[in-house]
Protein backbone atom coordinates (compact mmCIF):
# COMPACT_ATOMS: atom_id res chain seq x y z
CA UNK A 1 0.00 0.00 0.00
CA UNK A 2 3.07 2.10 1.04
CA UNK A 3 4.48 1.92 -2.72
CA UNK A 4 1.30 2.45 -4.28
CA UNK A 5 0.76 5.94 -2.38
CA UNK A 6 4.52 6.85 -3.07
CA UNK A 7 3.73 6.00 -6.88
CA UNK A 8 1.23 7.93 -6.87
CA UNK A 9 2.68 10.95 -5.04
CA UNK A 10 5.76 10.68 -8.04
CA UNK A 11 3.31 10.98 -10.82
CA UNK A 12 1.11 13.44 -9.36
CA UNK A 13 4.76 15.41 -8.64
CA UNK A 14 6.03 14.42 -12.25
CA UNK A 15 2.81 15.76 -13.74
CA UNK A 16 3.11 18.99 -11.51
CA UNK A 17 6.51 19.73 -13.23
CA UNK A 18 5.53 19.17 -16.55
CA UNK A 19 2.82 21.67 -15.85
CA UNK A 20 4.82 24.11 -14.27
CA UNK A 21 7.58 23.68 -17.21
CA UNK A 22 5.07 24.57 -20.15
CA UNK A 23 3.70 27.89 -18.39
CA UNK A 24 5.54 31.04 -20.62
CA UNK A 25 8.40 33.11 -19.05
CA UNK A 26 6.73 36.21 -16.19
CA UNK A 27 6.66 39.72 -18.34
CA UNK A 28 6.45 37.42 -22.08
CA UNK A 29 4.80 39.77 -24.24
CA UNK A 30 3.40 36.63 -26.10
CA UNK A 31 1.95 35.44 -23.08
CA UNK A 32 -2.13 34.33 -23.87
CA UNK A 33 -2.35 36.83 -20.80
CA UNK A 34 -0.42 39.83 -22.22
CA UNK A 35 -2.08 39.91 -25.57
CA UNK A 36 -4.93 42.49 -26.56
CA UNK A 37 -6.57 39.97 -28.47
CA UNK A 38 -7.80 36.31 -27.68
CA UNK A 39 -6.90 33.54 -29.82
CA UNK A 40 -10.68 34.19 -31.20
CA UNK A 41 -9.48 37.36 -32.16
CA UNK A 42 -12.29 38.84 -30.05
CA UNK A 43 -10.84 41.67 -27.22
CA UNK A 44 -9.56 40.49 -24.07
CA UNK A 45 -11.32 41.81 -21.13
CA UNK A 46 -8.33 43.22 -19.05
CA UNK A 47 -7.79 45.30 -22.07
CA UNK A 48 -10.89 46.46 -21.91
CA UNK A 49 -10.47 47.28 -17.92
CA UNK A 50 -7.19 49.24 -18.14
CA UNK A 51 -8.25 51.80 -20.87
CA UNK A 52 -11.67 51.87 -20.19
CA UNK A 53 -11.80 52.28 -16.18
CA UNK A 54 -12.16 56.09 -15.48
CA UNK A 55 -14.06 56.79 -18.38
CA UNK A 56 -17.11 54.71 -16.86
CA UNK A 57 -16.56 55.16 -13.37
CA UNK A 58 -15.09 58.70 -13.31
CA UNK A 59 -12.42 57.53 -10.21
CA UNK A 60 -8.76 57.72 -10.89
CA UNK A 61 -7.96 54.74 -8.94
CA UNK A 62 -8.25 51.33 -11.44
CA UNK A 63 -8.86 48.49 -8.42
CA UNK A 64 -11.25 50.53 -7.01
CA UNK A 65 -12.95 50.83 -10.43
CA UNK A 66 -12.97 46.79 -11.17
CA UNK A 67 -13.65 45.79 -7.24
CA UNK A 68 -16.45 48.24 -6.69
CA UNK A 69 -17.99 48.71 -10.41
CA UNK A 70 -17.27 46.35 -12.70
CA UNK A 71 -17.28 43.25 -10.19
CA UNK A 72 -19.47 45.11 -7.41
CA UNK A 73 -21.82 41.44 -6.70
CA UNK A 74 -19.17 39.30 -7.29
CA UNK A 75 -17.48 41.59 -4.16
CA UNK A 76 -20.67 41.57 -2.21
CA UNK A 77 -20.82 37.65 -2.66
CA UNK A 78 -17.44 37.28 -1.25
CA UNK A 79 -18.21 39.33 1.49
CA UNK A 80 -21.35 37.82 2.63
CA UNK A 81 -19.09 34.40 2.64
CA UNK A 82 -17.10 35.68 4.65
CA UNK A 83 -19.58 37.13 7.03
CA UNK A 84 -21.76 33.56 7.05
CA UNK A 85 -18.53 32.04 7.77
CA UNK A 86 -17.61 34.50 11.06
CA UNK A 87 -21.09 34.19 12.11
CA UNK A 88 -20.87 30.23 11.76
CA UNK A 89 -18.14 30.12 13.93
CA UNK A 90 -19.23 32.57 16.45
CA UNK A 91 -22.49 30.51 17.12
CA UNK A 92 -20.33 27.51 16.85
CA UNK A 93 -17.69 28.17 19.13
CA UNK A 94 -19.50 30.75 21.72
CA UNK A 95 -19.82 29.95 25.44
CA UNK A 96 -22.44 28.81 27.08
CA UNK A 97 -23.87 30.40 30.38
CA UNK A 98 -24.01 28.26 33.31
CA UNK A 99 -28.32 28.03 33.39
CA UNK A 100 -28.15 26.94 29.73
CA UNK A 101 -26.06 23.72 30.27
CA UNK A 102 -28.15 22.98 32.92
CA UNK A 103 -31.36 23.64 31.29
CA UNK A 104 -29.95 21.70 28.38
CA UNK A 105 -28.51 18.81 30.70
CA UNK A 106 -32.13 18.56 32.21
CA UNK A 107 -33.70 18.00 29.09
CA UNK A 108 -31.25 15.53 27.94
CA UNK A 109 -31.68 13.89 31.38
CA UNK A 110 -27.62 13.95 31.56
CA UNK A 111 -27.63 15.37 35.29
CA UNK A 112 -29.48 11.81 36.75
CA UNK A 113 -26.94 9.71 34.98
CA UNK A 114 -23.92 11.98 36.00
CA UNK A 115 -25.07 11.89 40.03
CA UNK A 116 -25.09 8.27 39.46
CA UNK A 117 -22.05 7.78 38.52
CA UNK A 118 -20.56 10.41 41.22
CA UNK A 119 -22.19 7.69 43.64
CA UNK A 120 -20.84 4.12 41.77
CA UNK A 121 -17.22 6.59 41.26
CA UNK A 122 -17.30 6.11 37.79
CA UNK A 123 -17.37 8.63 35.10
CA UNK A 124 -19.97 9.27 32.69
Amino acid sequence: MKRLVLLVLIAFGALMFYGVSTLPDRADPRAPANLEESAAGSPVAQDYYIRHAYEDAHTPNMVTVILADYRAYDTLGETMVIFAAGLACFLILRRRSQGDLEEWEESEGLEESSEESKEDGTRS
